[in-house]
């Protein structure tokens, strides 16, 4: 029998909670039941396994990510809306630890809706249309933009750069102009 007040949703939401307190990879249905002060089995009727958990908490963090640099892109162009969606990347990336690691969770087509993850290549593309790339330079941008953002956060996370004295918010508004440079003079498509 479900418990009252026990709901997929409020067990994904606690999960995500969890997860940016003891990371996502050490999120499983006994931690959360832990939480919620019941017997894992009780969870079992709300969620079929720790992959559809973590499956929901992706989804989740993709949306909530989505939805964070959808709001910074609003009304911007060119580097404007390169920083701002960089640094809503990067801002959840730090506020949300756990969930930033679940928006990397593998995704299969089974046991999840792709669009969360699919608004985040949208965005990427709508945020290039202000370099005027077009197929397949705009797929190569979206690896590259996305391969950087997520490289600096984990290093970042990481403590990679306490090694000097330049901070990393003075070497993160480089990288950005850097991109800007590069997408701004895409090279020519090899022969």
């Amino acid at each position: 029998m479900a418990r009252a007040g026990v709901t997929a949703e409020r067990l994904t939401r606690a999960a995500a909670e969890l997860a940016d307190e003891i990371g996502f990879e050490n999120v499983t249905v006994s931690a959360l039941a832990r939480g919620f002060g019941v017997k894992d089995a009780s969870l079992y009727s709300h969620i079929r396994n720790v992959r559809e958990l973590r499956t929901r908490v992706a989804a989740l963090a993709l949306t909530e990510l989505a939805d964070q640099v959808a709001d910074a892109l609003a009304g911007r162009a060119g580097k404007d809306a390169l920083v701002a969606f960089a640094n809503a990347y990067r801002d959840y990336a730090k506020g949300h630890p756990g969930r930033y690691a679940a928006t990397r969770y593998e995704l299969d087509g089974e046991s999840a809706d792709p669009v969360a993850a699919r608004r985040h290549a949208e965005l990427t593309r709508a945020l290039l249309r202000g370099y005027a790339l077009s197929e397949p330079d705009q797929t190569d941008a979206v690896r590259l933009l996305h391969s950087t953002f997520h490289g600096y956060v984990s290093l970042e996370r990481a403590g990679g750069f306490r090694h000097t004295s330049r901070g990393a918010d003075v070497s993160w508004a480089r990288a950005l102009d850097a991109l800007d440079a590069v997408l701004r003079n895409w090279p020519s498509a090899r022969a």
